[in-house]
Parts: C-alpha cells; structure tokens; sequence
C-alpha cells in the first residue's frame, strides 16, 4: 500500500511539473510574438530621408544628391 501512495504522489508532481512548464512555454511564446510585433513596428516607423534631386556619377557609379549652386 505504501508503494501506491509514493507511486500517486510522484504522478501529482509529474503531472503538476508538465502543467508549470507548458505555462512557462506559453508565456515565453506570447512575450516572443510580442517582441516580434515591437521589432516589426520599429523598423516600419523609420522613413527614407529625402535626397532631393540625385544626379548620377560616373567616376563611383552611384547617384548623389545633386548640387546646389
């Protein structure tokens, strides 16, 4: 009988280990998405800086803000 008792209480606590690590889980993946979405939204807030008019030169084979004179 006693064996029965220890074999019940060492399935309460594996059973109540796997509920506390499937929470852990859970909540790691929620804080994942939401970190993700932050990032996401981050890198969408930043615009392209305006140039202006660009000529293009031929000695570096890049365009340039054109000049102003």
């Amino acid at each position: 009988m006693p064996q029965l008792v220890l074999l019940a209480a060492i399935g309460a606590g594996a059973y109540a280990g796997y509920r506390w690590l499937r929470r852990t889980a859970e909540q790691m993946q929620a804080d994942l998405k939401a970190a993700e979405v932050e990032v996401k939204e981050r890198a969408g807030a930043t615009r392209a800086k305006d140039l202006g008019r660009l000529e293009y030169d031929q000695a570096t084979g890049q365009y340039k803000p054109a000049r102003r004179d």
